[in-house]
């Protein structure tokens, strides 16, 4: 019979085996291989989940006014100062910039317009990833269609697409009131399409639109509507063209005088009436899971110095900082015109189609330095003699490059992942 002693020693041989070294090492280098592989798995994960985190916001609300809903409200906040994330690209490195909204290549001095980014109150507004969103486009269109603000909102999303690929993979074609910006490599366009009333007019000619005498055929649209029907991003505006105290409504054709009537309306009425008439044509036109559709909000104006208490007949020249009063609105900017937008899209809601409205106005009304002001180019540069009066010639109305703009197309950005159910994609 084995002893207490020999009992013992028997259990520890069992459980404490001597080493092996014919597999003992092989056995610490699969978990050293497995450690490896798993932090890899590890580092991915949490880089995909980053990267989405900043791509695919969630549950903002947006309604025209900024309120309704839960969740983020991206339109209420501040402009932050912040010379290491901004500007988002170079103005000399845009290979399509316009010498309209080139304010530094111009003569500007004064560069800080394009260090702001904006700060919701109760998240972040995503970065602008040009690769995400070029991956998103791919084989697609994106199409803006408006006035020229929403032209300098097509520019600035060129800038910020082009600056994250080769020039020569991008490329650049006008056809009448199209321009088309190609993102070779992705098979993916960036359009813009002039159309400043949204329905036809006569100031539908990219070149020669500037007439004192307004009309507008508000209950057609078909003509414009072909260029874009098959986009698969829409992007509107139209705003500013309208604003005169009344407007003549063409029914019936230009080409056809005997046959038409003129009518003269109420702007607010014409414009009713114009947006009646592209939520009709989206409704029938457009299929929800194959179109995402915005709205882009008024752009504010800034050639009233009086507003902000600079003297009368004063403007933007010359501004360097922002207007701190919270909630600032000038004269420009008509809320009731902003209502008959939101009333137009909530009806449209209740039949089927979301346009969803990027409300930029209150943000813009702050930036009162952001404007190119004398600093531009827009059908030929400045003379001398218009450089030096600028009560006169100073452009308060569109906006620098880096800027204001960039902000909208990172709220654009934001609404445009927000959609992660959407069949389009």
């Amino acid at each position: 019979m084995a002893s207490n002693s020999q009992t013992k020693l028997s259990r520890k041989s069992h459980l404490n085996p001597s080493p092996n070294p014919n597999w003992a090492v092989p056995i610490r280098t699969t978990f050293r291989a497995v450690l490896v592989i798993l932090t890899a798995l590890l580092f991915v994960t949490a880089v995909y989940l980053a990267q989405n985190r900043a791509q695919v916001p969630e549950n903002y609300r947006a309604s025209g006014d900024g309120g309704g809903g839960g969740g983020c409200d991206l339109f209420s906040g501040k402009w932050v100062f912040d010379n290491k994330s901004y500007p988002l690209y170079k103005e000399s490195e845009c290979v399509f910039m316009s010498d309209q909204l080139a304010c530094e290549k111009f003569g500007r001095k004064d560069l800080g317009y394009r260090n702001w980014r904006w700060q919701p109150e109760e998240c972040e507004l995503p970065r602008f990833n040009g690769t995400a969103l070029l991956e998103r486009l791919r084989n697609k269109r994106m199409v803006f269609v408006g006035d020229s603000l929403n032209r300098g909102q097509w520019v600035s999303m060129v800038c910020l697409v082009g600056s994250v690929i080769p020039a020569s993979l991008q490329s650049m074609q006008s056809n009448g009131s199209m321009m088309i910006f190609k993102a070779t490599e992705y098979n993916a366009t960036i359009e813009f399409y002039w159309s400043p009333l949204l329905v036809e007019s006569n100031s539908d000619d990219p070149v020669n639109h500037r007439l004192p005498d307004r009309i507008v055929r508000v209950k057609a649209i078909e003509k414009h509507a072909t260029h874009w029907a098959d986009a698969h991003i829409l992007i509107f505006n139209t705003y500013l063209w309208w604003r005169r105290p009344r407007i003549k409504a063409l029914f019936g054709s230009f080409e056809d005088e005997v046959q038409s009537r003129l009518k003269l309306v109420k702007m607010r009425r014409g414009y009713e009436m114009a947006l009646r008439t592209w939520s009709d044509w989206l409704e029938v036109n457009i299929h929800p899971n194959n179109t995402q559709l915005f709205f882009m909000s008024m752009s504010p104006i800034h050639d009233r110095g009086e507003e902000w208490g600079k003297g009368k007949g004063e403007n933007c020249y010359g501004e360097t900082e922002q207007i701190k009063r919270v909630g600032y609105k000038g004269e420009g900017t008509d809320p009731k015109m902003m209502k008959i937008v939101e009333n137009v899209l909530n009806d449209l809601k209740t039949r089927g189609l979301n346009v969803q409205m990027i409300n930029i106005t209150q943000l813009s009304e702050y930036r009162k330095e952001g404007h190119p002001s004398i600093y531009r180019k827009q059908w030929e540069a400045l003379k001398e003699d218009q450089i030096s009066n600028p009560s006169s010639y100073a452009d308060c109305i569109h906006w620098c490059l880096p800027g204001v703009p960039d902000v909208w197309n990172q709220l654009l950005y934001a609404f445009i992942f927000q959609s992660n159910n959407h069949t389009l994609y």
